[in-house]
């Protein structure tokens, strides 16, 4: 092997690799990942709805969970994706039906500890009683680091500690304090404002400082709104003035205006906006304009109190807690429709304190069940079908 020497080429062991040259790219910003068609995503702070949405929530786009009345299943979408973009050092905009909004950053859920991932991992890889399967790991990482060189070992590690785009939080452990202590976190209480434009106007001075720019989408912000239809909130207190008859009516085209106004304003900065909502308020006709309205659209149904009973009884039901339907995803600079594998998916709280989505498992189709085609009027003279039949 040649010797380096001046310019001259190292030569290379049989066992190494040439390794591509690492490019850090400055136009992305932490927790931003790039998708195709130049667009760009946010994590929802779970991992299986952002692998189910092709890789998150759209910047720039405004998402809506239309919240269940038996259950409050929809703060743990809201919590995670907070949580994510804290965790990020994102800019955060919370408003929410309370007099101190604050207070709701504390039930915000951790992120889990490697230690018990790992733990979890190991577990999954089936170790051997006698411990032949870390021994097999340390002496495969004890030849990786012995060909491939300190170098790529060191880029490795790199690798490991760079923050994840989408965490595994664990919701029985609060957010460290210092995190939400930042300054770029704000919050607005909807109980005290008395018309929606107190909030439209929070939003806009928070999107006015996240400008969307060609080179890159850096300092991607977040804005999460908690149940923009309550009756908790001021702006229905003043409402109740009016006539019951005209009361709906002005609640419902204010809240209209408002979510054009702010979808506009997100879809010229970087940001993206989640608003939940409870649907039981609004009348079935707004209910469909704001479903048209939004970018990216989720449902939170819980599970019945009489099939409560029955799923305890099945298994790999026993962690369910509702269901996540996706109605809607955003895309940009496309005209292809998104087409899902499923559009409906279990809601589970695996060990109490991770939030899971599963592809819910159907029984198979058999056609040799069904009624026979001889008795409606089949073309077919056999008694048997084909396939040609019809």
């Amino acid at each position: 092997m040649a010797a380096a020497a001046g310019g001259q080429t190292v030569g290379r062991s049989s066992f190494s690799r040439a390794a591509a040259p690492h490019v850090a790219s400055s136009s992305t910003a932490a927790g931003v990942k790039l998708g195709p068609n130049g667009a760009a995503f946010v994590s929802s702070g779970i991992p299986d709805l952002d692998r189910i949405l092709g890789g998150g929530f759209l910047i720039g786009s405004v998402v809506m969970i239309m919240e269940d009345s038996d259950a409050p299943h929809h703060l743990l979408l809201l919590r995670s994706f907070m949580a994510q973009g804290v965790v990020h050092k994102q800019p955060l905009l919370f408003a929410g039906p309370m007099k101190e909004p604050r207070l709701f950053l504390g039930t915000l859920p951790a992120v889990a500890s490697s230690k018990e991932d790992g733990r979890q991992r190991g577990m999954g890889a089936g170790t051997s009683s006698d411990g032949r399967t870390s021994d097999e790991a340390l002496r495969i990482a004890w030849q990786y680091k012995k060909y491939f060189g300190e170098e790529k070992t060191s880029h490795a590690e790199h690798r490991d500690n760079k923050q994840e785009f989408s965490n595994d939080f664990d919701l029985r452990k609060p957010l460290e304090r210092h995190l939400l202590n930042a300054q770029n976190i704000e919050c607005v209480s909807t109980q005290e404002g008395d018309t929606l434009g107190v909030l439209q106007d929070r939003c806009s001075t928070f999107l006015s400082k996240l400008p969307r720019k060609d080179g890159g989408n850096a300092h991607a912000g977040r804005i999460a709104i908690q149940s923009l239809c309550a009756p908790q909130c001021g702006y229905f207190e003043k409402e109740n003035q009016f006539i019951c008859f005209h009361l709906s009516n002005i609640i419902d085209w204010d809240m209209v205006s408002f979510i054009r106004s702010l979808k506009a304003m997100v879809r010229a900065s970087n940001a993206v906006a989640v608003i939940t909502c409870p649907n039981t308020v609004l009348s079935s006709s707004f209910c469909k304009r704001w479903q048209h309205l939004a970018d990216t659209l989720l449902s939170i149904k819980a599970i019945p109190d009489e099939d409560k009973g029955l799923a305890k009884l099945l298994t790999g039901y026993q962690d369910m807690v509702g269901f996540l339907h996706v109605h809607k995803v955003a895309q940009t600079n496309s005209q292809v429709p998104v087409i899902l594998e499923a559009s409906t998916f279990s809601l589970k709280l695996r060990k109490r304190r991770s939030l899971v989505l599963e592809r819910l498992n159907q029984a198979p189709v058999d056609g040799s069940g069904g009624p026979s085609l001889d008795a409606s009027g089949s073309c077919s003279s056999s008694s048997q079908g084909s396939q040609l039949d019809f």
